[in-house]
């Protein structure tokens, strides 16, 4: 029994549109005209009139964290209230009053940003966070995720605001591949970078499966609602004390239940060689699995993030010349992990920011691929944020995949010549060269930033900021629409290896589409992240549908 679709803007992932579709038993059946799909037509079959409304295939965020986005939605959304310092403790006093949570329970809230702070431009501190509970231990993780600063009450349970020697005044207190902050006290100030936070996330009580499977549910609805089908989503390290295996099998089990809403390509983060190791000894490998959950590349955090000053530059920070960011791992170490990955049935990707920790990866990827060539390897690189020349270069001779966030130019274009100064700043973000050079695909980073599909599309092809219309960065480094659509369907697909089942409208592909109120082809490119997503169906089965919509 099919349903065919008629009376559309339908962009099957080439142009000219067409107007009318067909699915059955979940796939794509036919694409074209009104009249040959009409023709289609069997006894039983459903006929849905779109009424004049976008289709395309279904968005695919090529990097997110959906466990940490279904954690974030029961968290206080600082996002919202991060206009001053003020505004950030007066939402999380309202959070606590409305969440009523018992004493000494803690409580968590993620988003601030102090670069839009209008009263005071610094990070908070325990103090700040004093002010707002005594009574709970309080954790507020930035926008970025890449820092989180914590009350007096945190800090004591961490067993940090005791008498100890180590505790002196130098400003900080170097972890592995973190740091922690301290005050003019000579004790922490409460501000965590990097893996440093795992000392304060390993204090947080560790959910069952039933909760983790709960937060993918709830995350996957919220994907839904902007039209997202499928993800690329780092989630193998969210829990301190929940191993791999577990994380794995709370995906299939939600598929064995029939409860899965979105496909999702495991982006399996390790923290070293030896996780790694154990992960391909048993026997997982980039392909396991199905097209519900597979395994993807193995994921590395390379370095920090732009706003925090931690993603790892190869000349200090121009507004801070005392640091060049902080390096998850060296050279050698990323040599090891790369060619091992590189060897074992493992595809690549690799979080980088800075144009330091770049070179590091470059040089690993140059050598595995030296030492054993491989031609399909589809090994990319992360962000691709602040490049030079030479290193957009590389990226071409070693044919890697580009993983951009162009919703990421709203904040950064505020910052980015004033971090990393002019001249680096003008061959970053150049993802109309990475895109006319190697496969680009296009993604959120959930949480860090909302999912929102239409937004990302917009920054990519206006390159000016959403609200002030900031710009525009580059301008000649913007996507056309249609690019920017391919970034977050067919280039996701590819980036996962599964470019010939879904990514677009075509007989034989996976039923995942979007239902848009208004074509983005047509509208004034400003305009586009306001179009709304009417439905959103995966496997031909509608998943999300606003108010009255189509069907």
């Amino acid at each position: 029994m099919k349903t065919i679709y008629t009376n559309g803007e339908v962009y099957t992932g080439e142009l000219p549109l067409c107007q009318a579709f067909a699915v059955e038993q979940g796939r794509f059946v036919y694409a074209g005209s009104n009249e040959e799909a009409i023709r289609l037509k069997e006894e039983g079959d459903d006929v849905v009139d779109l009424e004049g409304r976008f289709v395309c295939a279904g968005f695919n965020d090529s990097h997110m964290h959906v466990i940490n986005f279904g954690r974030f939605l029961g968290m206080a959304n600082l996002a919202e209230h991060t206009d001053s310092l003020a505004d950030v403790k007066a939402a999380m006093k309202a959070f606590i009053a409305e969440r009523k949570p018992a004493a000494g329970t803690w409580v968590r809230g993620r988003g601030w940003n102090q670069d839009y702070f209008t009263d005071e431009s610094r990070f908070p501190v325990r103090q700040d966070l004093d002010e707002i509970s005594t009574e709970h231990p309080i954790c507020l993780t930035r926008a970025c995720g890449h820092v989180c600063v914590v009350n007096t009450m945190a800090l004591r349970m961490l067993g940090m605001m005791d008498e100890k020697p180590s505790w002196k005044s130098e400003g900080t207190i170097q972890a592995e591949e973190g740091c922690i902050e301290l005050g003019e006290d000579g004790k922490p100030n409460g501000i965590f970078r990097e893996n440093a936070m795992d000392l304060v996330f390993a204090c947080f009580p560790q959910p069952e499966k039933e909760d983790i499977k709960e937060m993918i549910l709830q995350a996957s609805g919220e994907l839904n609602r902007y039209g997202i089908t499928s993800s690329h989503s780092d989630d193998l390290l969210e829990f301190s004390q929940v191993s791999f295996q577990g994380i794995i099998d709370a995906y299939r089990e939600l598929e064995a239940e029939g409860k899965m809403t979105i496909r999702v390509n495991q982006q399996s983060r390790f923290l070293d060689f030896n996780g790694l190791k154990e992960f391909t000894e048993q026997g997982y490998y980039t392909g396991w699995g199905d097209e519900w959950f597979r395994i993807g590349p193995m994921k590395l955090l390379g370095d920090g993030s732009l706003g925090a000053r931690t993603a790892y530059m190869s000349q200090p920070y121009a507004d801070d010349p005392s640091t060049r960011g902080i390096p998850i791992f060296t050279r050698k170490q990323l040599e090891e992990m790369i060619g091992y990955a590189h060897t074992h049935g493992m595809q690549i990707a690799i979080h980088a920011i800075g144009d330091g920790i770049l070179d590091d990866i470059l040089a690993g990827y140059e050598k595995a691929l030296t030492e054993h060539p491989k031609a399909d390897h589809r090994h990319g690189i992360v962000h691709c944020q602040v490049m030079r020349p030479d290193q957009i270069q590389k990226i071409q001779e070693l044919s890697l995949h580009a993983y951009i966030q162009s919703i990421f130019l709203d904040y950064d274009i505020h910052i980015v010549e004033e971090r990393v100064g002019r001249e680096r700043a003008a061959s970053s973000y150049n993802y109309r060269t990475l895109y006319d050079t190697v496969h680009t695909s296009n993604g959120s980073d959930c949480p860090v930033e909302l999912p929102n599909v239409l937004a990302g599309i917009q920054c990519a092809v206006t390159r000016t900021t959403l609200k002030d219309h900031i710009g525009p960065y580059l301008p000649e480094q913007a996507l056309t629409v249609k690019q920017a659509i391919d970034s977050f369907t067919k280039e996701g697909a590819h980036a996962s290896f599964e470019e010939e089942i879904k990514g677009q409208i075509r007989p034989g592909m996976l039923a995942d589409f979007v239902v848009l109120g208004k074509n983005p082809f047509a509208v004034d490119a400003e305009q586009i992240h306001k179009i709304p997503v009417c439905a959103t169906y995966v496997g031909g089965i509608c998943r999300y549908r606003r108010e009255k919509e189509i069907g």
